[in-house]
């Protein structure tokens, strides 16, 4: 027979256990966005598919040597600009350089912060190394922010949880 002492106090411990994040898997849930139609200018959006208000746009793309790196042959240089954007939102958003079927040769992510110009035009420019530069038609943005990946339930079931972007893009993927 268990002290009425130790009875008692047996639903504060369960209580002090829930509220400690030992409990199991309860409440953690992880959701990924779909990704986002791919285009030469897109309307950013959340990992919740909201709009935030920002859109980005491929200015121009060529292919030349990078002057850092000339012998490695021609890249992609491309120009791209964040309107609605300001110092302290910092979306960004996937740019691949792709073929004629859309397939994606190569990837990387750029950000709202690195675009600037005189009187707020935000514009910058990037490289995308791929490996056949004669195969690439065109560089398209994907709309999805990357700016922000939270933790996974896995990661931390305490504090993990909820909307993330989704898998940036990479090579092979059909935009």
């Amino acid at each position: 027979m268990f002290p009425a002492r130790v009875v008692a106090g047996a639903p504060l411990a369960l209580v002090i256990l829930a509220l400690s994040g030992c409990s199991s898997h309860w409440g953690c849930t992880d959701t990924t966005a779909e990704r986002g139609e791919a285009g030469v200018g897109v309307r950013i959006e959340d990992a919740s598919g909201r709009p935030l208000g920002v859109t980005a746009e491929v200015v121009d793309w060529r292919l030349e040597p990078h002057p850092q790196v000339p012998s490695e042959g021609d890249q992609v240089h491309f120009r791209f600009r964040f309107d609605g954007a300001d110092e302290t939102s910092g979306p960004a958003v996937d740019a691949c350089a792709v073929d004629k079927e859309r397939v994606a040769l190569g990837c990387r992510t750029v950000y709202s912060y690195q675009a600037f110009g005189p009187n707020g035009d935000l514009t910058g420019d990037d490289w995308l190394a791929v490996e056949h530069p004669d195969r690439v038609a065109g560089v398209l943005l994907i709309p999805n922010d990357q700016s922000y990946v939270g933790r996974t339930c896995e990661q931390d079931i305490k504090d993990g949880g909820g909307p993330h972007p989704p898998e940036p893009a990479g090579p092979g993927d059909r935009l």
